[in-house]
């Protein structure tokens, strides 16, 4: 089942890498509930959380395609990319629109893993994706701002070092246009919890370390706004866009994993003295999933593409996601059935990976929200909301 892939060294390196962290590996951290420090460790080790960060601040200097085969190789190799990509795609908020001095700051130590920026405080409880009608406010005290509010579904802040939080600096009634008055800061998370900042897990179906953030008074330096105040929406597009194209390649790399396990399985599996794969009712699902796949690799590719020539790239990103998540929901369940009991049996890791790979019909965003960016962005329908 060979087809040629783009980046074969950094695929074949992290291949390699993934080696080191099996099945067990994932069941035993699963069963503690348990984040996977070791293998976070390795793979910033290695260099690849720095995959996008310019050279001059010690970085590879690739683009999102190249993350794109990291993740997707992660995930193929039967490992969980979740648990560090973010520090790709939050990082490009930094990138593109911090200032000279806040990227000389952080970005060598994000490079050299002293530093990890992998929280990205948007959501919250009342605004789901809503972004423009988040609540949480910063109101401006001589150098710093002070910062009330509440972000739910926020993963990794206990296991990160900085978070990229989005606020209002000014009321959305008073804003020229829902779109405004919102703004974007680097937040300390040493300094802040405890001063004013609450992090409590939240418990779910997948090991994905997901909090819920409770925030009372909590002062950031005004030197840690992003670019303009107030424009901070826009700021963050690039880094949504992105994390979508993301991991809509993780789950190009789940919807690989349980092909190859289900054919493999199919091939070896006998009942009733033949091959299970050699009924038509077994292969013709697996084959259906493995065209599903490649056409939504394919999209994958081109929103991909679109992004590191800075190019618009808002539909293609949706577009990749929806269809990268339901080829990798299809493959999974494909899988499970092809194993039957045993799909469901932890040590086959099927389970783990079905688990997993649901998520990503909910979030980023989810598959409505996107069908609607569709009818209405590209096909001009009218608005539903």
């Amino acid at each position: 089942m060979h087809v040629e892939r783009d980046y074969p060294e950094i695929r074949e390196a992290i291949a390699k890498l993934c080696e080191q962290f099996p099945g067990k590996y994932w069941q035993q951290l699963d069963r503690e509930s348990a984040y996977p420090s070791r293998f976070v460790h390795a793979v910033t080790e290695a260099g690849y959380l720095s995959i996008m960060i310019p050279e001059e601040f010690g970085g590879s200097g690739l683009g999102l395609s190249a993350a794109c085969a990291l993740l997707e190789e992660i995930q193929r190799s039967g490992c969980n990319g979740g648990a560090c990509h973010a520090q790709i795609y939050t990082m490009g908020t930094l990138l593109k629109h911090g200032s000279e001095e806040q990227k000389a700051r952080y970005l060598p130590l994000l490079a050299n893993g002293e530093l990890r920026l992998q929280a990205f405080g948007v959501t919250e409880p009342a605004s789901g994706t809503d972004t423009t009608r988040i609540r949480t406010r910063a109101v401006r005290d001589g150098n710093d701002y002070i910062v009330n509010g509440q972000k739910v579904f926020i993963s990794r802040a206990e296991h990160s070092d900085l978070m990229i939080l989005l606020v209002r600096t000014t009321p959305r009634d008073q804003a020229e246009k829902r779109t405004a008055g919102m703004s974007v800061l680097i937040v300390d998370l040493h300094q802040a919890v405890g001063n004013g900042l609450t992090i409590k897990p939240i418990q779910t179906m997948m090991n994905h370390s997901s909090t819920e953030l409770f925030i009372e008074n909590l002062r950031v330096p005004v030197e840690n706004l992003i670019g303009e105040e107030g424009k901070g929406f826009r700021y963050i597009l690039d880094g949504m866009n992105a994390e979508r194209i993301l991991i809509a390649s993780e789950c190009i790399g789940d919807a690989r994993f349980f092909i190859e396990k289900a054919a493999n399985y199919a091939t070896e599996r006998e009942v009733f003295g033949r091959p299970i794969g050699q009924n038509q009712g077994v292969q013709f699902p697996i084959a259906r999933a493995y065209a599903q796949t490649e056409a939504a690799a394919l999209m994958v590719s081109k929103a991909a593409q679109l992004f590191d020539e800075g190019k618009t790239c808002g539909a293609e990103a949706n577009m990749a996601k929806m269809l990268a998540a339901e080829a990798a929901w299809f493959a999974g369940d494909t899988c499970v059935q092809t194993f039957g009991g045993y799909g469901f049996a932890v040590e086959y890791d099927v389970e783990r990976k079905f688990r997993e790979t649901r998520l990503y019909q909910v979030a980023p965003i989810s598959t409505n929200l996107i069908l609607s960016h569709i009818a209405t962005r590209v096909l001009s329908m009218p608005k539903s909301f």
